[in-house]
């Protein structure tokens, strides 16, 4: 959300710059550690609804005694309104056993959950034709056919699945012939074989839609991992320190390339990765090893940028450019802007957010790294221009972050006061971790910060006394995601675990602030159905806020399309503007009289 700063005082430029770094830092230093009063929290509280609501989904991880690298790092969530009710539905990413191996039976699938209202879910996964297994990672959800029903794309180890919803009634399949399943797939060797296979399989971590070129079909950004084989991993002398074999490190692993399917609006893909500019190398050996990615529109200029986490090498920034053929193209900039690194190394990235005016009128990267290491907080230095710098200890993040090994993680606005707040979704790759490092524990708690936009430091981690105990019990963390699960306008919770039950908590605001939600749909022809790319301009009370349709949030995992704006106590809206996402998507929307406290849907041109 963009706001319109306040002035400042100006500070004469005789005052030398060591001297306001050092009361900078002074303020920031004075104020580490300190929560605002308790009276100051607001009347907020997540409670566990899990067991009421009918969701009964635990991730399998496929865990073995080999302690394979892909065995640690699922699984995602997705939400979906999958049959147009209204109500947003729940798609989980399961997992499976290596080949060759036995698990549980019935075999472990994808789970989708349809939302009856009132809290209730019910297990749809068979009768839709989504109980498919395999070793899945994550999810993004888009009307890629502009058709009007929104279809599911999961990524896994052995190839991915892209499904279309056949209005509403049932997913089918259709990997092959649109030609977004990556490469290779299963090894063509008997399974008691599968543990000597050292071809590299394809691993595929997070996705996106988002249409990069313009046309009004939604393409399709893939992350890739490592360079992966099961014989590779196996044969690896990973331990602990107590001797024990150990999951493996990144760095151990050669890198690989992200993939960009080109939508060619005929229910097939073409693989434009290395002709738009997505493939990065060095010494003609790939650099990406990619957990999360955000498509935004950093510099205002029309055009979606991708922004993608790596894990111990640089994080990439893909900037959305002319090509020479009229079309669209990418430079991978990150470096120059400031994106690449944190403190000038590479952090062990997971999952990334993209926050518009998260800070100081500002917009923000958030992005969660490994135990250790803090959050990365990059705060645009201007306004259109993609300059950006780690703000993450002057905001107060770094020192609260450090200790936790974070995983997925979204911006969202708790307690609808109108400013972004954050949470992140933690837990360990190791089961063992507390007997080589006293400190560390396998199970973490999530981490919610609030945004209370006075002096910096602007972000506190609000205490279990502020939201109740339910939401910060610990859990080996991955995915998460948000949702208005009962229509209220409160956002609410849904958190994965690795090898652990998924769950769902409800957000019981009861601050009196009101809100407002809208439900974006493109005409499919000047834009994309989803309305993915669409940006939000809210003025209400003197103050204005700004988001944008994302596919995609954090690690594996996709929130709710639809856009929550909180309001505080302001009591009516003073004008809505909406920027359609496409090359001919025609002049902005422009609203002056919505209601308050309900959501609205939106069609593009009516």
């Amino acid at each position: 959300m963009a706001r319109k700063r306040p002035p400042r005082r100006q500070i004469g430029w005789l005052v030398p710059l060591a001297v306001l770094t050092a009361l900078a830092l002074a303020v920031v230093l004075a104020r580490w550690g300190q929560t605002p009063s308790r009276s100051d929290w607001p009347d907020v509280r997540f409670v566990d609804i899990t067991e009421s609501s009918g969701i009964r989904f635990e991730h399998y991880s496929g865990a073995t005694d080999r302690k394979l690298l892909p065995e640690t790092m699922g699984s995602g969530v997705a939400v979906i309104d999958f049959d147009s009710d209204g109500r947003p539905d729940l798609l989980f990413v399961n997992s499976c056993p290596w080949p060759g191996l036995s698990g549980p039976s019935p075999p472990p699938t994808l789970r989708l959950y349809r939302n009856l209202g009132e809290g209730k879910f019910d297990d749809v996964t068979a009768s839709l034709g989504l109980n498919v297994t395999c070793f899945g990672m994550g999810a993004t959800v888009g009307d890629y056919d502009n058709d009007g029903w929104l279809d599911l794309f999961v990524t896994a180890v052995g190839g991915n699945r892209l499904f279309r919803n056949e209005q509403g009634q049932r997913f089918r399949e259709v990997t092959t012939t649109a030609r977004v399943g990556g490469p290779g797939g299963w090894p063509d060797r008997l399974p008691s074989e599968f543990f000597s296979w050292r071809r590299p399989l394809c691993w595929s971590s997070s996705a996106a839609w988002l249409d990069y070129d313009g046309d009004g079909w939604l393409d399709l950004f893939v992350c890739n991992y490592v360079t992966w084989s099961p014989a590779y991993d196996a044969q690896q002398g990973f331990h602990l320190a107590t001797g024990e074999r150990a999951y493996g490190p990144p760095r151990a692993f050669t890198g690989t390339q992200c993939f960009l399917y080109r939508n060619r609006g005929d229910g097939t893909f073409e693989d434009v990765s290395r002709s738009t500019g997505l493939e990065v190398s060095e010494n003609g050996a790939p650099v990406g090893k990619s957990l999360g990615v955000i498509v935004c529109d950093v510099d205002d200029d029309g055009w979606p940028d991708i922004v993608v986490a790596n894990d111990t090498t640089r994080n990439f920034f893909f900037h959305n450019v002319p090509d020479r053929r009229g079309g669209r193209r990418f430079q991978e900039i990150g470096e120059a802007i400031g994106v690449a690194y944190a403190d000038r190394i590479a952090r062990g990235a997971m999952g990334i957010d993209w926050g518009p005016g998260a800070a100081a009128g500002r917009n923000a990267l958030l992005i969660g790294n490994f135990a250790d290491e803090p959050n990365t907080f990059l705060v645009q230095q201007k306004p259109r221009q993609l300059t950006m710098a780690d703000q993450a200890t002057f905001e107060g993040i770094a020192g609260p972050s450090r200790p936790y090994l974070k995983f997925g993680l979204f911006f969202f606005d708790y307690d609808l006061d109108g400013w972004l707040d954050f949470l992140t979704c933690n837990g360990h790759l190791e089961p063992d971790i507390a007997r080589a490092h006293a400190e560390q524990r396998y199970a973490q708690p999530v981490q919610l910060f609030r945004q209370h936009h006075q002096q910096p430091p602007r972000f506190a981690v609000v205490p279990e006394s502020a939201i109740g105990s339910d939401l910060l019990q610990p859990i080996v963390g991955r995915g998460c995601a948000y949702l208005d699960v009962d229509g209220d306008g409160a956002l609410d919770v849904v958190l994965t675990a690795n090898g652990g039950p998924a769950k769902l908590f409800r957000n019981q605001n009861r601050t009196g602030n009101h809100w407002v939600r809208l439900h974006l749909e493109g005409d499919g022809k000047r834009s994309n159905r989803s309305a993915i790319g669409a940006k939000i301009v809210l003025e209400a009370n003197g103050i204005e806020q700004r988001q944008e349709v994302a596919s995609a949030r954090g690690y594996l995992s996709q929130s709710e399309l639809v856009v929550t704006f909180g309001l505080g106590k302001a009591t009516k809206i003073d004008r809505v503007t909406i920027h359609w996402p496409g090359r001919a998507a025609g002049p902005p929307t422009v609203l002056t009289d919505l209601e308050v406290n309900r959501i609205h849907h939106l069609v593009q041109g009516k």
